[in-house]
């Protein structure tokens, strides 16, 4: 059975992301406590069930004890020879706050001596344990709702023959609007002819034929994906080794529309070609 566990914080997207896979025919639980994981696996796999694909939503009204022990109880997952991939959705504090400030909502760990900033740096705190076992990790600060959703489906998506395999996410984004900050690694195209200064070339984007001709012309430009692809080349595998099942890249001009979206597709090509199961954003272009 695949068992998704989506976690994270309160406002960050986390019923977008289980209303997503539930939409994708998993059965979806919700605030399912830690402590009873082990046991709704193995009874999802009875006769009574016999479902390949669940999902069930871990929030921070757990008990702090559960949460804690969350680690423990996803190697007993694993060692019913579960496929578990734990999702945790985040976003910036100010972010989250001005969610609940527009909506009114309550944070579920507020109360008369909790203001919600507290209650914000307290839920970072008990959802650690589950934090640092994430397969994939999804900043939603500059997510809407549906492009969360397209995320969430486009990771259920693996090809035959790439089951096993480190799942690759590449972004473009412009430096201008932040760097996204839950990428493993980031490159700068700042560097490359910029197709911005070209009247012709600045109302289209680097997934425009006009815009990959004109930095196809340029030597820079090869060089820097030739060098990329060196890097992955020689690093990706390791990370593989070490168990890591899931990577993210994000590739940044100024913009974030041109130079960025340009390098991010070759690449996402790349990956593709070698087995990757590849996801594929282009912030900017959203």
């Amino acid at each position: 059975m695949q068992l998704f566990i989506i976690s994270g914080l309160s406002g960050a997207g986390k019923s977008t992301a289980l209303n997503a896979l539930e939409d994708l025919g998993y059965y979806c639980v919700d605030n399912l406590p830690v402590s009873l994981l082990p046991a709704f696996a193995t009874e999802m796999c009875t006769e009574n069930y016999h479902l390949d694909k669940a999902a069930v939503g871990i929030d921070s009204r757990n008990q702090a004890e559960d949460l804690s022990n969350f680690p423990g109880v996803l190697d007993e997952l694993k060692n019913q020879c579960i496929d578990v991939k734990v999702v945790f959705i985040e976003a910036n504090d100010e972010i989250i706050l001005n969610r609940f400030n527009e909506t009114r909502r309550r944070h579920p760990l507020t109360s008369v001596d909790v203001p919600l900033k507290e209650a914000i740096a307290l839920e970072h705190q008990l959802l650690n344990n589950i934090s640092i076992t994430a397969s994939l990790r999804i900043d939603t600060t500059h997510l809407n709702v549906h492009a969360l959703r397209q995320l969430i489906r486009e990771h259920t998506d693996t090809e035959p023959g790439q089951e096993n395999r480190m799942s690759v996410m590449l972004e473009s984004f412009g430096f201008r609007n932040g760097v996204p900050g839950d990428a493993d690694f980031v490159f700068d195209m700042r560097c490359l002819p910029n197709p911005h200064w070209e009247e012709s070339l600045r109302a289209l984007s680097g997934l425009d034929k006009p815009v990959k001709d004109f930095l196809d012309s340029q030597a820079l430009a090869e060089k820097m994906y030739t060098d990329l692809v060196g890097f992955v080349d020689t690093w990706l595998p390791e990370f593989e080794k070490a168990n890591k099942s899931y990577m993210k890249i994000a590739c940044g001009c100024t913009g974030g529309r041109h130079r960025s979206v340009y390098i991010t597709s070759r690449l996402a090509e790349y990956f593709k070609a070698k087995q990757y199961p590849v996801l594929i954003r282009h912030r900017e272009l959203a």
